[in-house]
């Protein structure tokens, strides 16, 4: 196997699905997002942000925080220490991987 086949195979394929890639940018460029702002950004249906979003919380990698605003119920979720760690981590060896290197750094 190629170091670039391995590196990829070290991938965390929990992060490196592409829905669950995009929750993690979308939360690593924000302290943190609601629920509505995830599904318009995302593209997602309700149902399909929702999986993902348990998927990540049972991770670890996101904190989910139900609330009210007023009336209105309000989801915010945001990543935990060790989500970004794990998305830093996987967003290095991809670089590496791309660059055809192995790991950056």
């Amino acid at each position: 196997m190629t170091d670039q086949a391995q590196e990829i195979a070290q991938l965390d394929r929990v992060i490196h699905e592409p829905a669950r890639l995009t929750i993690m940018l979308i939360l690593d460029g924000v302290s943190e997002a609601d629920f509505l702002y995830l599904q318009r950004e995302g593209g997602f249906t309700q149902g399909n942000l929702s999986g993902h979003l348990t998927k990540l919380e049972d991770a670890g990698y996101v904190e989910i925080e139900k609330k009210f605003k007023g009336k209105v119920p309000l989801t915010l979720c945001r990543l935990t220490g060790e989500g970004k760690a794990a998305f830093a981590g996987y967003s290095q060896r991809m670089m590496g991987v791309l660059k055809g290197n192995g790991s950056a750094g």
